[in-house]
C-alpha cells in the first residue's frame, strides 16, 4: 500500500473542491431554468362575486398602463395587466415575474390569481373601505 504524501492530499482536496463547485453551479443553473414564465395564454379569467359581504370583480385590462392595471401588461415581458375592484373601488394589483400576484394592500404575500389577491385584500381590510391610490 502506497503512503499518502502531502502533495497527494492537496491534489485530492482540490479535486473535491472543484467537483463540489461544478456540482453547485449545475444545480443553480438547473434551478434558474425551471421557473415558469407567464405567457399570454395564462391570462387569468374574469370574475365577479361576493366574498365575505364585499363585491369583488376583475377582468383583463384593455392594454396600456392605467393607474390600477398593474406593471408590465402586454409589453413584451409576458406579464398580464388586470383590473381588480372591491365594492367598485380599484385595487392596484401587480403580477410578479414568476406569474404570482400581489396587491397594494400586501406587497409581501403572493397569490396565484388576481381573484385570490382580491379575496386576501378583503380579509386584510377587515371591513375598512379601500382608499384610492394618489397617482
Amino acid at each position: 500500500m502506497q503512503r499518502l504524501t502531502r502533495r497527494d492530499m492537496v491534489r485530492r482536496s482540490m479535486l473535491v473542491v472543484a467537483g463540489t463547485a461544478l456540482a453547485g453551479q449545475a444545480a443553480v443553473t438547473t434551478a434558474n431554468a425551471t421557473p415558469r414564465s407567464p405567457r399570454a395564454a395564462d391570462v387569468p379569467t374574469a370574475f365577479d362575486e361576493t366574498y365575505l359581504g364585499r363585491h369583488i370583480e376583475g377582468w383583463p385590462a384593455e392594454g396600456g398602463h392605467g393607474g390600477h392595471t398593474g406593471h408590465g401588461g402586454a409589453d413584451g415581458h409576458g406579464l398580464v395587466e388586470f383590473v381588480v375592484r372591491i365594492d367598485n373601488d380599484d385595487l392596484h394589483v401587480m403580477q410578479n415575474a414568476d406569474g404570482t400576484w400581489i396587491s397594494v394592500i400586501d406587497h409581501y404575500e403572493t397569490h396565484p390569481t388576481p381573484r385570490d389577491v382580491a379575496r386576501a385584500a378583503v380579509r386584510d381590510l377587515n371591513g375598512a373601505s379601500l382608499v384610492p391610490l394618489a397617482v
